[in-house]
């Protein structure tokens, strides 16, 4: 994530990737210490590499997203390199999948993934995204890869993960679709030739894909058919938003964006967006959302990357839970995280730290409680009406 000052100074603009420029305020105190854990939080696992979305298994185990440590590969001449001074990125082969085995130590599914780290002082890093799992099969979302990120022979995809094996195969080339197909309102300030995918959830037997800084949503589809199919370009009707998840609920998609830096409270919207891609409601009063996920009772939980006016900081994360028209905040004091996963008691576990640089990664588990505190300035109300012949049903 950087910082770009807009043509009059007064606002800040948003890389995409939209992650690591809290590092401007976080890095020194990471390296002095770590954080406290936040309230109500078990430490499950700790020294990750940029830990980011995460999901259980078939198998009730914990998977999860590193984006790694970056490398030493230039970006090749010819390439189009990412503007200063995020770029230009030097790429690597230090991105993985983990899983937390059941006597609590991390094994790695699968390695050798594209990490790139940017030229900003404080180490920005995209690599792996994020998981999900589609009819027991592992699939995998890459955002370090591609010529502009220093890894020209890897580009941005999704991956189908063999776990037993520890193999990978390339089902989407997102790179390739990115460049031949450009958004209608790119923001030419911190554009990512191969984009910066980061949040990706099954949908129907398919995938679906954001990509927050070219402003996309997409379906990987897994049967018969075009592969990549692009929902919306959200940059056409809402410009640089950087939607950063998206979760599927009451026959739609409920889209999160993270919005601009300086944070300016209340500023972040969930959007409502048909699955043919046109945007019908929003509900607003959210801060910088990261992450959106749905339990078995149909509650939306939206998690914000930090609540608090200015730049992000350590302890300003939390989660909201949405139910019955109700938005309460259930877990609070989270640093700077990227991702989080519901089990099947619907404990919540957190990429807490997933922004934060080197080894400093953690997951936390919270106890999801029955119920918090009750938030007025969180603007829900009951679903917009679907458009003539949008299906109900739905699939997470």
């Amino acid at each position: 994530m950087n910082l770009k000052r807009n043509s009059s100074g007064v606002r800040v603009g948003l890389k995409a990737w939209c992650l690591a420029i809290c590092f401007l305020t976080f890095a020194p105190f990471v390296f002095a210490q770590a954080p406290p854990v936040p309230p109500g939080g078990t430490v499950v696992a700790a020294g990750l590499e940029g830990p980011r979305g995460l999901t259980f298994g078939p198998d009730g185990l914990l998977y999860f997203a590193e984006a790694g440590l970056g490398g030493t590969q230039a970006v090749p001449q010819g390439c189009q390199n990412v503007p200063a001074p995020v770029g230009p990125y030097h790429g690597g082969p230090t991105a993985r999948i983990s899983r937390i085995e059941s006597n609590g130590t991390r094994t790695t599914v699968v390695d050798g993934l594209p990490s790139a780290v940017s030229s900003l002082p404080t180490g920005d890093t995209n690599g792996a995204a994020d998981i999900a799992f589609v009819n027991g099969q592992l699939y995998a979302l890459t955002a370090g890869g591609g010529c502009s990120h220093g890894n020209p022979n890897f580009p941005n995809s999704v991956l189908r993960i063999n776990v037993q094996r520890h193999t990978l195969e390339l089902v989407a080339n997102l790179s390739r679709f990115f460049q031949q197909h450009p958004v209608a309102h790119p923001n030419a300030g911190d554009f990512e030739p191969d984009g910066v995918p980061y949040s990706l959830k099954a949908f129907h037997g398919d995938l679906i894909v954001i990509e927050p800084n070219h402003g996309r949503l997409l379906r990987i589809n897994l049967g018969p058919g075009p592969r990549i199919e692009q929902l919306s370009d959200l940059s056409a009707p809402l410009g640089h938003i950087v939607p950063t998840s998206v979760a599927n609920l009451d026959g739609r998609f409920f889209v999160g964006n993270l919005g601009l830096f300086p944070v300016e409270v209340g500023s972040s919207k969930l959007y409502q967006v048909t699955d043919k891609g046109f945007v019908i409601d929003y509900w607003g009063g959210f801060t910088t959302i990261i992450d959106v996920q749905t339990d078995s009772q149909g509650r939306l939980y939206v998690m914000e990357f930090s609540s608090a006016a200015g730049f992000p900081n350590v302890g300003q994360g939390r989660i909201i839970r949405i139910a019955n028209g109700t938005a309460e905040e259930i877990v609070s004091g989270l640093n700077v995280p990227t991702g989080m996963a519901l089990d099947s008691h619907e404990d919540i576990y957190v990429s807490d730290l997933g922004a934060a640089p080197g080894e400093a990664g953690r997951i936390v588990r919270f106890a999801n409680p029955i119920s918090g505190q009750v938030l007025t300035t969180i603007e829900v109300r009951p679903p917009a009406p679907l458009p003539p012949g949008q299906r109900e049903d739905d699939d997470n």
